[in-house]
């Protein structure tokens, strides 16, 4: 390996959350020391990562398969839908094993400092989920069978305590207003400018459970 792709390792390393240069270059030297079974084989599973992983055209889940996995679980609760900005807040929900019903990633919240409004987000199809399954409730366009059946009965806003995360809850929660679903957010244990992510599993199970609505 020549200085120059030493360096270029490096430098992508420490582009990824939690690593500085001095982190990079440790992990840079770990992987170089031991390439048949560290730097090769993760080689090989970032290069399938990048040709198989999507995201669930349903909820946003990062899969191999479109539906996701939790979207495709007949055990799930399809009466719940869980709203959270990115698939990390995902993760961090599905860790506790508190939910057991669906989710709907945003990509984002509303930002008028960053330039990010409601049609950067995943906003409008949040909306047609709950519409299509109001549709379903009374039977529009689908056969009797159908009626009902699954339809989001319950929106969780789960957003960050931040201004940006609850001036987020708050458009999302006009726009779901009269499709006939219940609009709640999660209530104490997450800590104000607290970010899901961060959170450890038991705070996000007990806010899950003592949420209010909104």
């Amino acid at each position: 390996m020549t200085v120059s792709d030493l360096d270029r390792l490096i430098q992508l390393l420490a582009r990824l959350p939690g690593l500085g240069p001095r982190s990079a270059r440790r992990a840079a030297l770990k992987m170089i020391q031991k390439p048949e079974t560290l730097m090769l084989p993760l080689a090989a599973a970032l290069e399938q990562a990048a040709e198989n992983i999507r995201a669930c055209s349903t909820c946003g889940n990062l899969d191999t398969a479109d539906p996701c996995a939790i979207c495709r679980d007949p055990a799930r609760d399809r009466t719940l839908v869980c709203v959270v900005e990115d698939v990390g807040d995902l993760w961090a929900l599905e860790r506790s094993g508190a939910f057991k019903g669906l989710y709907h990633v945003l990509g984002g919240t509303l930002s008028a400092l960053d330039g990010r409004g409601p049609e950067q987000l995943n906003v409008a199809a949040l909306v047609e989920r709950v519409q299509a399954g109001a549709d379903a409730e009374t039977g529009a366009g689908r056969p009797d069978a159908a009626i009902g059946a699954g339809r989001p009965r319950e929106v969780i806003l789960a957003l960050s305590a931040t201004v940006d995360g609850q001036t987020t809850a708050h458009y999302i929660a006009e726009r779901l207003a009269g499709l006939g679903v219940t609009i709640s957010r999660l209530a104490h244990g997450v800590p104000v400018g607290g970010e899901l992510d961060y959170l450890d599993d038991g705070t996000l199970s007990a806010a899950l459970k003592a949420r209010r609505p909104a």
